[in-house]
C-alpha cells in the first residue's frame, strides 16, 4: 500500500502542476492582454507582452517547479518489487 499513496501522491502533484501552468498560459494569453490593436501592444525582447509571459516565462517557470517537484516529491521506485 506504500507504493500505492507515493504513486497518487505523485500523480496529485503532477495535476496541480498541469492546472497551475494551464492557468498561468490562459490568463497571460486571454485575459491580460490591454488591448486587440496590435499597434497597442507592449513588446520585450520583440515578442507581445501577453506571448513573452504566457507562452516564454511561463514555460522556464513550469520547466522549475516541475524539477524541484521531482527533486522533492518523486521517488524512485523498482517496478518489478513485489508489494506485501
Amino acid at each position: 500500500m506504500k507504493r500505492g499513496k507515493q504513486i497518487n501522491k505523485e500523480a496529485l502533484v503532477t495535476v496541480v502542476l498541469y492546472l497551475f501552468y494551464f492557468v498561468w498560459w490562459y490568463y497571460f494569453a486571454y485575459i491580460y492582454k490591454d488591448s486587440e490593436n496590435v499597434a497597442e501592444f507592449k513588446y520585450i525582447l520583440g515578442l507581445p507582452e501577453w506571448f513573452f509571459y504566457s507562452c516564454v516565462l511561463g514555460l522556464a517557470v513550469i520547466n522549475i517547479l516541475v524539477f524541484l517537484a521531482v527533486k522533492i516529491f518523486f521517488k524512485d521506485m523498482d517496478l518489478d518489487e513485489q508489494e506485501d
